[in-house]
């Protein structure tokens, strides 16, 4: 039996035929920013390439833009819900404008006459009656 090269089978072929292998050499500088393309944009080589050569659109700021986007409104509606469900208000005694509860002495003041005067659960207090 003789050593040597196996005979590719037909599709092997083909796809190299379709594929061809491209190699070239590149300064370190260069290399450098092409791994750091790809890292940044979650693509492979091939991709960035294609964008070299124009085959590819790649809309990389809109992307950005549109996930910013959806960041802030997401947040938006998150904080917005988080204060319709959290903020401790009250109107101001002398002006009539509104105080908002944020510090812990006044957090302490408020808690401290909620149990003076008996406040609970609108359940419980039910039931004690």
């Amino acid at each position: 039996m003789l050593k040597g090269k196996r005979k590719k089978p037909p599709s092997r072929a083909r796809y190299e035929q379709k594929h061809p292998t491209v190699s070239w050499r590149i300064s370190r500088e260069l290399y450098d920013r092409l791994q750091a393309v790809k890292e940044a944009e979650g693509t492979s080589i091939t991709d960035v390439l294609k964008v070299g050569v124009g085959l590819l659109e790649v809309k990389v700021s809109e992307e950005k833009e549109a996930r910013e986007e959806g960041y802030h409104k997401g947040y938006s509606k998150g904080y917005e819900e988080a204060v319709a469900l959290y903020k401790v208000t009250f109107p101001c005694i002398i002006c009539r404008k509104t105080v908002e509860v944020t510090d812990k002495t006044t957090k302490e003041a408020i808690r401290s006459y909620m149990m003076q005067e008996g406040w609970g659960h609108g359940e419980c207090i039910n039931r004690r009656r």
